[in-house]
C-alpha cells in the first residue's frame, strides 16, 4: 500500500486536526480556551465536582499545568476550588453557575461541528465509524501495554 492516500494513520490526523480547528473555532467566541472547554464538559459530565488529580488525569497533563488552567478559570468565575474537609492535601473542582451557563452555550458548538463531520451519513454509517474507531483505539491500547 504505497498510496498514502489509502493510508489510515495520516488519514486519522488530518480528520483530528481538522475537528479539533472547527470545534476550537466555534468555541472561540465564549472566552474560553480549548482545554478550559474540555474542564467545563469533564465537571458537566461528572455532576460537576471533580477531585483536581482527576482532572489532570483526564486532561493528561501535569498537576501544575492543570492548577495554572483552573487560576485561570477562577478569574473568570467558571469554576472554584475547595479544600477536602478530610484531607487538606485534596483539592475539589466545582462548576460554577457561570461556568454551566458558558458549557451549555458552546455544548450546541460542539454538536454543530461534530453534524458537520458526518454532514449525509446515514445513521447506520454513524455508528459504524464510531464502532470501528472504538476498535483502533482499542487495538491501540493493547498495543502499548506489550
Amino acid at each position: 500500500m504505497n498510496d498514502c492516500h489509502q493510508c489510515l494513520g495520516p488519514a486519522l490526523g488530518w480528520a483530528a486536526q481538522m475537528a479539533k480547528a472547527a470545534m476550537d473555532a466555534r468555541v472561540s467566541r465564549y472566552d474560553v480556551t480549548p482545554v478550559q472547554t474540555h474542564v467545563l464538559l469533564y465537571l458537566q459530565r461528572h455532576g460537576g465536582r471533580v477531585p483536581q488529580h482527576e482532572l489532570a488525569d483526564y486532561l493528561r497533563v501535569k498537576p501544575s499545568t492543570v492548577g495554572g488552567v483552573l487560576d485561570r478559570m477562577e478569574e473568570k468565575g467558571l469554576v472554584r476550588r475547595s479544600v477536602s474537609g478530610s484531607d487538606a492535601r485534596r483539592r475539589f473542582i466545582t462548576l460554577t453557575d457561570k461556568g454551566a451557563e458558558q458549557q451549555a452555550l458552546f455544548q450546541q458548538s460542539f454538536l454543530d461541528a461534530e453534524e458537520a463531520m458526518v454532514r449525509g451519513f446515514t445513521q447506520e454509517e454513524r455508528e459504524t465509524l464510531i464502532a470501528l474507531l472504538d476498535r483502533v483505539i482499542q487495538n491501540l491500547k493493547e498495543d502499548s501495554e506489550e
